[in-house]
């Protein structure tokens, strides 16, 4: 019997797959866990800089949570414990998608926690929960609808219909789009540029950004200030100037 979740180390970034291809890569319990389990692993990891996620195979990335499973009496996965929003709210290092097909329900609510999201072009989009007759608990009503709009977000729901990636990433739900063949490289150079990075600048600057969300303007600003100086009052001297010193080559190498 195949393992749910494949999990592969490429210098400092982790690669996990959702190897459930004949069934759409759809997020079983023990997908479920040992995703978490894997996240919870890897923050603990000093060796692990970014984690990038993707569906094995080309039709989906995932269906979402395995109703067959479900409906015969599965494991509740609504549960603090296993609920996928939760466990990547509190993943400290960058975590990439790497969208290869269909996204449904608990696909999206996934990606809507990540903090970058790559799509192939052929991807396609649904939040099938009215479809389906539930409600959902791992966070789409309430991160959707702040992502893109509640507007949009009305239609995408309370419908439950498809939309094409074209329209995912003109709606602002994944980054941008890249050819099938090319996606996971793509995600790939991205996670191991943010990998190859001060690891801790990274995670605080992510979680800067994360504590302002949830904050009005105004309190996010002095935020950002206040742990920006204590930052800076923590470096060892030399520290700004040899981070200048290598800023300043990595700029001239990409500028060319």
């Amino acid at each position: 019997m195949s393992t749910p979740l494949l999990l592969e180390r490429q210098g400092r970034v982790l690669l996990a797959t959702f190897n459930r291809p004949d069934k759409l890569n759809a997020l079983s319990s023990e997908l479920v866990r040992s995703f978490i389990r894997a996240l919870d692993d890897a923050n603990a990891d000093d060796s692990i800089g970014a984690v990038v996620v993707t569906g094995q195979g080309d039709r989906a990335f995932t269906a979402g949570m395995d109703l067959h499973e479900a409906a015969s009496g599965g494991e509740q996965l609504n549960t603090s414990e296993a609920n996928v929003g939760l466990a990547i709210s509190r993943f400290r290092k960058p975590i990439i998608a790497a969208v290869n097909g269909l996204c449904i329900t608990g696909g999206v609510e996934l990606i809507l926690c990540c903090d970058v999201v790559l799509a192939s072009t052929t991807a396609r989009f649904a939040d099938t929960h009215v479809r389906v007759g539930l409600l959902p608990g791992w966070g789409v009503s309430q991160r959707l609808s702040r992502q893109i709009g509640p507007q949009r977000a009305k239609e995408i729901s309370l419908t439950g219909a498809f939309i094409e990636a074209s329209r995912a990433c003109e709606y602002g739900l994944v980054n941008r789009l890249v050819e099938p063949g090319e996606l996971l490289g793509e995600a790939l150079r991205l996670a191991h540029e943010m990998a190859d990075h001060n690891s801790a600048v990274v995670q605080a600057y992510k979680q800067v950004i994360d504590d302002g969300l949830l904050m009005t303007l105004g309190d996010a600003l002095p935020m950002e200030r206040e742990r920006g100086m204590e930052y800076f009052a923590s470096l060892a001297p030399g520290t700004v100037e040899a981070g200048r010193q290598a800023a300043s080559t990595r700029n001239r190498a990409d500028l060319g």
